[in-house]
């Protein structure tokens, strides 16, 4: 019996020995364990505070040797990111720099502004010509610096190339455009401001100049017509067929000449006054037959023959008559110019919905679809392909009275086939 409990103690005794030394072996397994996870703990922290230049220690343990690695890893690879970061934010501050030394360099003035017409950036050139410093400018009112020439308030959908005042450089000429940041949630507007004194000082020198000139140059045309028809007239003596021929010749390019003086002329009317229009009552079967009539003998210089067909029914319009000639003239003399044929121009009448129609065709060498788009721009011409002397001021000016009556003129072309010009006048 006694053996028995001696068995029993000792063996009591061998499992407290075991477990002592199990739990020592487990609580220095668990300092490991809280002395690794303290070295993670830092190590975040750090990484969270911006050092990416702390690891962690390698640990002669493979469970926590790939914890250790991945979080190195983890730890050079946000380092390489900020690196790259850092990098681009440089190229950003440099490109930055650039875009606005460019701006700033540029002879327009920029500004940004809201939809309150509140700014919000503005360039060098827009501090000095408000007369204003640095960033005062900054929430002030744009229209409290600028003004209008033609209108009494500012509508920023309106404004493109609108031509302003700036309060603090009255002596100066400048124009404003808007464009809308459409990228952007709030409404943000780029106003650019052109100075255009120069502009417009050249550009009343030509017009004056031009004025001038055609002014003086009509009188000797017209004195020098008068003097061919008193010669064709037989008022100083007889005169021989030879003499008569170049007379005529002489009389047609006379004639040319004055219509070129007249349309610079009323150009230069135009502009300064607009288009006045006197409208009569017109039966325009008459009015172009006696066009016909007066054209018929230009044409002839060149061999071709003007066909009026002969509408069955009158077609009556109220319309400037003058002025109106003047159009239709016009394009019978382009269509004389630019007929590298004998085939004869057509004039037609008719009548669309709302519109009557008057239509000067010819069989020459037509129109590119290019050249159409710029026949009616101001001194375009193509009258330099064949040689031939031309501003490009009539279709500008044919154009500019058609629209004022209302109408327009629309040209149809087919190269080497024929070109059909149609006035669109309102019925």
């Amino acid at each position: 019996m006694f053996s028995y409990f001696y068995v029993i103690n000792i063996c009591v005794i061998i499992v407290f020995i075991c477990l002592f030394f199990i739990t020592r072996r487990t609580n220095q397994r668990w300092s490991k364990i809280n002395d690794y996870l303290g070295k993670v703990t830092t190590t975040v922290d750090s990484i969270r505070y911006g050092n990416l230049t702390t690891k962690i220690e390698k640990i002669e343990h493979p469970t926590y040797q790939n914890v250790t690695d991945s979080i190195n890893r983890m730890v050079e690879t946000l380092n390489d990111r900020e690196k790259m970061i850092i990098e681009y934010q440089a190229e950003l501050m440099r490109q930055n720099k650039l875009l606005e030394s460019v701006i700033n360099s540029l002879s327009d003035g920029i500004l940004i502004i809201n939809e309150n017409y509140d700014i919000l950036r503005a360039t060098p050139k827009i501090l000095k010509w408000f007369g204003i410093k640095g960033k005062d400018i900054i929430g002030k009112n744009v229209l409290d610096f600028i003004q209008p020439v033609n209108e009494e308030n500012i509508t920023i959908s309106k404004l493109n190339n609108t031509e302003i005042f700036i309060k603090h450089t009255p002596t100066n000429n400048f124009a404003i455009t808007a464009q809308p940041l459409s990228s952007l949630e709030k409404k943000r507007f780029v106003l650019i401001i052109k100075d255009i004194t120069t502009e417009k000082e050249v550009e009343n020198l030509k017009e004056d100049f031009v004025a001038t000139l055609t002014h003086d140059l009509k009188v000797p045309i017209v004195a020098a017509a008068n003097m061919i028809d008193l010669f064709l007239a037989r008022k100083f003596g007889e005169i021989s067929d030879k003499q008569t021929f170049a007379l005529e010749t002489m009389k047609a390019s006379n004639n040319s000449l004055l219509e070129l003086v007249q349309i610079l002329l009323e150009t230069y009317k135009l502009k300064e006054k607009g288009i006045q229009l006197i409208k009569e009552d017109i039966e325009l079967n008459s009015l172009i037959k006696n066009i016909v009539a007066e054209m018929q003998p230009i044409a002839n210089a060149e061999k071709i023959e003007i066909n009026y067909i002969h509408p069955k029914e009158k077609y009556t319009i109220n319309a400037d008559a003058m002025q109106l000639k003047r159009v239709i003239k016009n394009l019978i003399t382009n269509a004389i110019d630019h007929s590298n044929t004998k085939k004869p121009i057509d004039i037609e009448i008719g009548e669309i919905t709302g519109f009557t129609t008057i239509s000067v065709i010819d069989y020459g060498q037509g129109i590119s679809q290019e050249d159409i788009k710029m026949i009616f721009n101001k001194y375009y011409s193509a009258a330099k392909k064949l040689r031939k002397v031309g501003t490009g001021l009539g279709l500008y000016l044919s154009q500019q009275i058609t629209q004022a009556h209302g109408g327009e003129i629309v040209v149809t072309s087919e190269e080497n086939v024929k070109t059909e010009f149609c006035i669109k006048l309102p019925q």
